[in-house]
């Protein structure tokens, strides 16, 4: 298999995660539930599909170095500590925001969600500034 593709195929999933995390903010501020809910199941779906992708692109790849120098190098660094030791949160706050929220646990939804959008959101953003980064600058 050629697996050139898929960190192009991680930006996409990556970015389409974030377009859905902005919609479902957008659409619960508009009490637009059942629509903010689909969002948010569809940005799970997609930040799942991306976890099997990265985790079998690096399975059979290993690590990719970054290339640049001087001060790119010290912002890709700074950008991708701070993307992996908050992507490792993800999955926990995600599942856990996603639970409550389709179990109508109101105040408890919004009391973690709070935290996990701009989380979810930055490593999603910054997954593909990573993507650019690395493969395409």
């Amino acid at each position: 298999m050629d697996y050139t593709q898929l960190p192009a195929v991680n930006a996409t999933l990556n970015g389409t995660a974030a377009v859905l995390l902005t919609a479902g903010l957008i659409l619960i501020k508009q009490k637009k539930i059942d629509a903010h809910k689909w969002c948010m199941m569809a940005a799970f779906a997609v930040s799942i599909l991306f976890l099997g992708c990265y985790l079998v692109y690096h399975a059979h790849v290993g690590s990719v170095p970054y290339k640049g120098t001087g001060f790119l190098r010290i912002v890709y660094f700074t950008i991708l500590i701070s993307h992996v030791l908050l992507a490792f949160t993800v999955p926990v706050l995600a599942t856990i925001s996603l639970n409550r929220g389709l179990r109508m646990q109101v105040a408890r939804h919004k009391a973690i969600s709070k935290w996990t959008l701009p989380i979810w959101l930055y490593v999603s953003v910054t997954g593909v500034i990573v993507y650019l980064m690395l493969y395409v600058m």
